[in-house]
């Protein structure tokens, strides 16, 4: 691991970092805020997970969690949404290919050398952050944006007991039954459905829940509410009688100013399970 900055924030640290990862086959990079509480041992841990054309940057800059972190002792860590170089397999769509790893392991050509995100994040890239900064692997929690929010969500239905709670910021819920799931998961999986049905919040929902707390957030004026398709999930939650909160906040869309304007309201989610 190479130290690419560092930065006081909050009266932590907010860093970024790169590694060679053996799970996509390039070096990869991230960023890991550590709240001064850190500097006494380790403290719990919320990853957020970023939407589509976002780096590790996005996030870090614009989501204005790191201050409501500090208030709770919580580290964030922010991963890269795809692998990213020159030998790196592409398309010329913002949704596919660089940018837009979709948190799954690619089982297809030209993505399968490389866009395997799902082991990335779960166990490339944990084992990093676990072995070099002060983290609590006892005390985890999982968020999202968009295509982040898919991941979250996903991620946290199927490792299951890993994460006390996941919320979400206008989630891809339903990728199986929408525009914004159905091209990138044929590219990465094939053709058979059969294959998609593990990356689909809802229909894991469904299947097999979540053992711990939901957090939901949507705009009723995102642009693309009906890609997101957050009823769907809504439906499967009141299926699975899911303990969870699903909000529609009217006015809001799918920008970054509808996520830091609730990213208090998630961070205080988060702490309340972590803490519990």
């Amino acid at each position: 691991m190479e130290t690419v900055s560092e930065n006081a924030c909050f009266g932590g640290t907010q860093g970024v970092y790169t590694h060679a990862s053996k799970s996509t086959g390039c070096d990869m990079t991230f960023a890991v805020f550590l709240p001064q509480e850190a500097r006494d041992g380790p403290v719990p841990v919320v990853w957020y997970l970023s939407g589509l054309t976002c780096t590790h940057e996005n996030a870090m800059t614009k989501a204005g969690a790191q201050a409501w972190a500090a208030e709770h002792g919580l580290a964030l860590i922010f991963p890269d949404t795809s692998p990213r170089g020159d030998d790196v397999a592409n398309d010329d769509a913002y949704d596919l290919g660089q940018g837009a790893g979709f948190y799954v392991n690619a089982t297809q050509d030209p993505w399968k050398p490389h866009f395997q995100m799902y082991d990335y994040i779960t166990k490339d890239l944990t084992a990093v952050v676990f072995s070099e900064f002060p983290l609590d692997k006892a005390r985890q929690s999982i968020t999202g944006h968009s295509m982040g929010g898919h991941g979250a969500l996903t991620i946290a239905m199927k490792e299951r007991g890993r994460f006390a709670s996941v919320s979400a910021f206008s989630p891809i819920c339903n990728p199986t039954a929408s525009d914004w799931g159905k091209k990138q998961l044929g590219a990465y999986l094939g053709d058979d459905e059969t294959n998609w049905v593990d990356h689909d919040a809802t229909l894991l929902m469904l299947k097999d829940g979540f053992d711990g707390p939901i957090l939901v957030d949507t705009g009723t004026k995102d642009q693309f509410i009906d890609l997101l398709m957050p009823e769907s999930f809504a439906a499967a939650v009141s299926t699975k009688r899911q303990q969870a909160i699903i909000r529609y906040q009217p006015g809001y869309d799918h920008s970054y100013f509808f996520v830091s304007s609730f990213m208090e309201d998630h961070m205080n989610f988060h702490a309340e399970a972590l803490y519990a």
